[in-house]
């Protein structure tokens, strides 16, 4: 046999790309060549498959060499394409079955040893390969778990490549070792944070189960130990379980991160980067591999911007793009990587540098310069896509010294946020649309369900102003199904 074939799969944000892997020996110059627009790390793979195959008692031909990675014009990044150049490599030498290569896709790293080693994006990569019709795939004895969330697959979790090769018909001794296994997370304690512990913020409560029920980012401004974290950080808790989908749209996200991942998670994600995050942190970004950013990580679920001022303003309005639609695309030199990203935003800020300006009983120390910039970094296009802007006090002694519980638990309000978005599903059936911050803002002023025109005559009359922007007056609409009773 001079040619041999298998297949890989090449990633590019989170979606995968069949590579057809071609081996083939030729009558030139012994060596080694990878061709196919690999990066360095794919690059050197040959060094890794000439002694992985060694110490696994396989052979490779003395003569010319050739792997290609088709389609040549698509790159391709890591060292996932190891055991697959591998096993068509060993083929050629007729030691394997055909047949049995060329409708199997092989993704893991080889150690020199022979030793098959994790890699990340094994749950994107597997679905890509269940969507292009394949039935089974070999995997790293690490990410078999990960592999195994993708239904209707067969998975093979491999230890050593002469166990694959024996999987393809080689007579080749197969050595008891230890399988290389994946970083185990650190297991955190969870944390059980219910809205019962807020005292005396009634009205924010109420604002966040709003926010919860229609989907709406939110903007919250006090000054600090009012209870802006301690809001945010319970909206996960309140916001319905993920469905099978969409936990398994978070995983690949997780899988890209290199995050260890085997089960599904049904809690919503939330990201809080710190104030000093890049844009590149934010929205993701790499020279060579594109990494997913806090947003991304966001995916069906929230992503809370602690002091938001302190944001770089460049980073702040690098947000504006996805809050529209859903998703981003990195562009780098030759390939495009798209990654979802629809989140919820949840900003909270001081009213000023020092956090005093506007509170009764205490002194503002801020030139009123200073107070402008720092209200600035909150730019008007990225407020103006803010649905819900609160205003939150710091509460009363009377009230934090108090034994009293707050009336409102996380359960209570999970329940009338699973209610409301059940009567907002039945509202928008037939339409696109499940919540209201995804309805189109042309659909509510031009609909059949627009609101009456003694209703809208406020709304109308400050758009004519100027004092609202076409797009703060659709998101006037959106809130407005809430006070209506119409979620």
């Amino acid at each position: 046999m001079r040619t041999a074939r298998t297949w890989a799969v090449a990633l590019t944000g989170v979606d995968g790309h069949l590579v057809e892997i071609e081996a083939d020996v030729s009558n030139q110059t012994p060596g080694f060549k990878i061709v196919g627009l690999p990066d360095k790390a794919l690059g050197e793979a040959a060094q890794r498959v000439h002694n992985a195959v060694t110490n696994a008692a396989l052979e490779l031909t003395r003569r010319r060499l050739t792997v290609n990675l088709s389609p040549a014009s698509l790159p391709k990044h890591g060292s996932g394409f190891d055991l697959g150049i591998a096993i068509s490599a060993v083929a050629t030498g007729g030691v394997l079955d055909a047949a049995s290569i060329a409708r199997t896709v092989h993704i893991g790293e080889l150690g020199l040893d022979g030793r098959v080693r994790p890699v990340p994006g094994v749950l994107p990569a597997v679905f890509a390969a269940s969507r292009a019709g394949f039935e089974r795939v070999i995997v790293p004895h690490a990410n078999e778990a990960e592999a195994r969330l993708v239904p209707g697959m067969q998975v093979r979790a491999a230890t050593t490549l002469a166990e694959v090769a024996m999987w393809h018909g080689a007579d080749v001794p197969v050595a008891d070792v230890e399988p290389v296994v994946a970083e185990a997370p650190v297991a955190a304690a969870p944390e059980m944070l219910d809205l019962a512990d807020v005292v005396g913020q009634e009205e924010a409560v109420e604002a966040l189960i709003a926010a919860a029920a229609g989907g709406h980012h939110m903007l919250m401004s006090g000054p600090p130990g009012a209870g802006k974290t301690m809001l945010a950080r319970r909206l996960p808790g309140i916001l319905p379980a993920l469905t099978e989908d969409e936990a398994l749209e978070v995983a690949a996200v997780r899988s890209l991160s290199g995050a260890t991942v085997n089960v599904l998670d049904d809690l919503p994600p939330l990201e809080a980067p710190h104030h000093s995050a890049s844009v590149a942190a934010l929205v993701g970004g790499g020279s060579r591999v594109v990494r997913p950013g806090a947003i991304v990580r966001a995916h069906r679920g929230i992503l809370f911007l602690d002091e938001a001022a302190e944001f770089s303003r460049v980073a702040l309005d690098a947000l504006r793009q996805p809050l529209e639609s859903g998703s981003i695309e990195i562009d780098r030199a030759g390939f495009r990587a798209r990654f979802p990203a629809r989140f919820q935003l949840v900003l909270a800020t001081n009213p000023c540098p020092c956090g005093n300006y506007g509170v009764r009983g205490a002194e503002c120390i801020c030139p009123p310069i200073a107070i402008r910039r720092y209200s600035a970094r909150l730019s008007g296009p990225l407020r103006d896509r803010i649905d819900i802007d609160l205003q939150v006090a710091r509460v009363a002694a009377s009230r934090a010294t108090s034994t009293e519980r707050a009336a409102m638990t996380s359960a209570d309000a999970a329940a009338q946020v699973a209610a409301a978005r059940e009567r907002a599903r039945k509202r928008w059936a037939g339409t696109p649309w499940t919540l209201n911050a995804e309805v189109a803002g042309a659909w509510l002023r031009q609909g059949d369900r627009r609101l009456p025109r003694d209703v809208r005559a406020p709304l109308d009359r400050a758009l004519e102003r100027g004092q609202l922007t076409l797009r703060g007056y659709d998101r006037v609409l959106r809130l407005t199904c809430i006070a209506l009773g119409h979620t």
